[in-house]
C-alpha cells in the first residue's frame, strides 16, 4: 500500500491574502479509497477563508479524508484543529499530511457519535459524503462518496450531531449536491435550533461518479434527463450565543 500525491487545483478566485497559505493550495497524500480533494473541497475551503471564521478557535474538520481542510485550517492560524474520519485510510492520510505538510492537527479514527458531548468547537467544516447510491447489482456502496439511497445518510448525522458539537456562538460550514436535498439540510438544521442557510453556490460538470450513475439518478428523479451540470453549495449554520 503506497501513498499517492495528488495535485489540487485551486478552482476559481483562491484567495491569495490574509491567512499563512500561497497562492496555490497544497498537494496533499493519500491512500487509495481515500476521497481526493475535489470542486466541493475547494467551495468549503474558499467560503471558510472568506467568512471570517479563519484562524479563530477549535475547529473540527469531519468527514476529514486526507485533511485537506484541516490543513487550511492550521494554516489559517487556528490554536486548535481536530480531524475526524471512520475511515483508518483517510486518518492515516490525514496524519502523513499533518507530519509533512507542517499542520499541527489531531486526527482521530472515529465517529461524530463518539464526539459530540465530550468536545465542543468554534468551528465545524465538513464535506461528508453525498451521492445517492442505488443497489442495482454494482458493487458495494463506496464510503468515500456514497451516502444511502437519498445520499443524506451521512448529512443527516451532522445536522442532528452539530448542536452538541458546537459551543454557543459556533458555526457549522457544510458542502454537499443540491441533489441530496438544500432544503431538508436547512429544515433539519433549524429543527436543532441553528440558524442556517446557503452561504455559497457553485455549478460543476458531472464528475465519473454523476456520469456512471446519471441513468439511475434520472429514473430516481433527481436528475432532469437534459442536466449537464450539478449544483454544490454551503450551508452555514449558527448555533445561539449565550444571552
Amino acid at each position: 500500500m503506497t501513498l499517492e500525491i495528488e495535485s489540487v487545483s485551486p478552482g476559481p478566485a483562491w484567495p491569495q491574502s490574509g491567512v499563512a497559505l500561497d497562492a496555490q493550495p497544497p498537494k496533499v497524500f493519500r491512500l487509495p479509497g481515500v476521497y481526493r480533494p475535489q470542486e466541493d473541497s475547494m467551495l468549503l475551503a474558499r467560503e471558510y477563508l472568506r467568512s471570517g471564521l479563519a484562524g479563530q478557535g477549535e475547529v473540527l474538520d469531519a468527514c476529514c479524508g486526507t485533511g485537506y481542510l484541516s490543513l487550511i485550517a492550521a494554516w489559517s492560524g487556528c490554536p486548535s484543529v481536530t480531524a475526524v474520519d471512520s475511515s483508518l485510510r483517510a486518518v492515516l492520510s490525514a496524519r502523513a499530511n499533518a507530519a509533512v505538510l507542517g499542520g499541527r492537527i489531531d486526527v482521530i479514527h472515529g465517529d461524530l457519535a463518539g464526539l459530540a458531548g465530550r468536545r465542543a468547537f468554534d468551528t465545524i467544516l465538513a464535506n461528508p459524503p453525498y451521492v445517492p447510491w442505488f443497489d442495482e447489482g454494482a458493487a458495494r456502496p463506496c464510503t468515500k462518496w456514497d451516502a444511502g439511497r437519498d445520499g443524506r445518510s451521512v448529512i443527516d448525522v451532522l445536522c442532528l450531531a452539530a448542536q452538541r458539537l458546537l459551543r454557543p456562538g459556533g458555526t457549522l460550514l457544510m458542502v454537499h449536491s443540491a441533489i441530496s436535498g438544500v432544503e431538508e439540510t436547512l429544515d433539519a438544521l433549524g429543527r436543532e435550533g441553528l440558524d442556517a442557510s446557503v452561504s455559497a453556490r457553485q455549478r460543476i460538470p458531472f464528475g465519473p461518479v454523476m456520469r456512471r450513475r446519471r441513468e439511475a439518478l434520472v429514473r430516481a428523479g433527481y436528475l432532469d434527463p437534459c442536466q449537464s451540470l450539478e449544483e454544490i453549495v454551503v450551508v452555514r449554520a449558527s448555533k445561539p450565543a449565550r444571552p
